[in-house]
């Protein structure tokens, strides 16, 4: 579990450290880094900008590239127990009638396990062995060096061998660093998030529906689904009950399992609503700091690859940073940089070109679309990211590389 000390105590803790970290951001990858470093005898700092730990209420589907980071944190048992197979697809029409159904996880099994997860199950599981954060603390200055200086919210300073940005899309500790351009794209969608314990006769089936100026979407998690509805943003200014109403309007061939979705986020209090953006980040590292996670390449959810991809780079940095010391630091995060960004990049472009099929209203375009998701197979669309997965990098011999390239010629 996350265990809140103060920044003195954190900083005191590494004193002894070959390297000395701060990772800003106690989110999925800021997390995952922390855990992974935490392994190997290291003790990072770890902040957080929210007073305590309020988890987003929102639903994650994990593809097979971070199940090694997960084995590595030795917490792989813990999160198949606390999340759930997601083991069928199917898409629906506008209208709400089933179209077609595709097995996911005969796909992906060769590669490992495609669950669903709570968020905040997910950040348990990866504190399950304890992890030290200070809550209600920013990084407000970064002076680059050898050891870059940081001043703190709280007035306290320190040095440090390496900063890690992991403070999400919108991160304040980015926009402190000369890292280039980091380019927000708004698709102008955004949508609500709930849950239903009405799992029906398929647990394991993950549904969507891409409807005219909407969608909704169920998805497998432990003992129950999450539900995502959304729309042009301006239009859910109705409200939930309303919005969902027009939903069901919309799309009278849903069956039982999509009713009682809608019913669930039409009865909700407080769901959580999603804002539908990206960001992509020019560089990912400068002298003595790093982007990771959202903070370098933040996805829209279309694809479901966003939070794998980031506790991928998370577990590629991790281990390669088992083998660094101040003199090859630099070589070692240009190595990683060289072979990470363009993977995550080339998932969201995968991600992004899904947005622009999903989020175009119209009836004809709907009927199109329609089309061509009877014609093109899961694999087919997903088959850059399957692609990605089945040729994961090896931080060890990234690490080599970086080394063999740092050493002085003889």
């Amino acid at each position: 579990m996350l265990t809140a000390i103060t920044l003195h105590e954190q900083i005191d803790t590494q004193r002894d450290d070959p390297l000395r970290i701060l990772i800003v951001g106690a989110g999925v990858a800021g997390i995952t880094l922390a855990a992974l470093l935490r392994k190997q005898g290291l003790h990072p700092v770890l902040i957080e900008r929210m007073a305590g730990m309020e988890h987003p209420g929102y639903m994650l589907a994990l593809m097979p590239m971070l199940d090694q980071a997960l084995e590595d944190i030795g917490v792989h048992d813990e999160y198949l127990a606390r999340s759930a197979p997601l083991a069928r697809y199917a898409f629906r029409s506008h209208r709400g009638r089933m179209l077609r159904s595709d097995d996911l996880g005969a796909l992906l099994a060769i590669h490992g396990d495609y669950q669903g997860i709570e968020r905040g199950a997910l950040i348990e599981v990866l504190t399950t062995n304890g992890c030290p954060v200070t809550f209600d603390t920013t990084v407000i200055g970064f002076n680059p060096g050898e050891r870059p200086e940081v001043m703190f919210s709280t007035g306290e300073g320190a040095s440090f061998d390496l900063v890690v940005a992991a403070d999400g899309i919108r991160s304040r500790t980015r926009d402190l660093l000369d890292v280039g351009d980091a380019s927000i794209v708004d698709t102008g969608w955004a949508g609500w998030v709930t849950w239903s314990d009405v799992l029906g006769d398929d647990p394991a089936l993950g549904e969507e529906l891409w409807g005219d100026g909407f969608f909704l979407g169920a998805y497998p998690v432990k003992d129950r689904l999450g539900i995502f509805v959304g729309g042009p943003a301006e239009e859910l200014e109705v409200g939930p009950a309303a919005f969902a109403a027009r939903v069901r309007d919309a799309a009278p061939e849903l069956g039982d399992r999509l009713q009682a979705a809608l019913d669930a986020v039409a009865t909700d209090p407080d769901p959580y609503l999603w804002p539908l953006a990206d960001v992509r980040a020019e560089r990912w590292v400068v002298p003595g700091a790093v982007l990771l996670g959202d903070a370098a390449s933040g996805f829209l959810p279309t694809a479901g690859i966003g939070a794998g991809m980031a506790m991928e780079s998370a577990w590629m940095l991790g281990r390669m940073l088992a083998h660094a010391d101040r003199g090859n630091l630099a070589a070692l995060l240009a190595e990683w940089e060289s072979v990470q960004k363009p993977r995550v990049e080339s998932a969201q472009s995968n991600s992004r070109m899904l947005a622009r099929l999903m989020f175009r209203r119209g009836k004809l375009i709907a009927r199109l679309r329609e089309t061509a998701m009877r014609m093109l197979s899961v694999k087919a669309v997903l088959g850059p990211i399957i692609r990605l997965i089945a040729d994961q990098p090896d931080p060890d011999a990234t690490w080599r590389r970086s080394s063999d390239r740092a050493a002085p010629a003889a």
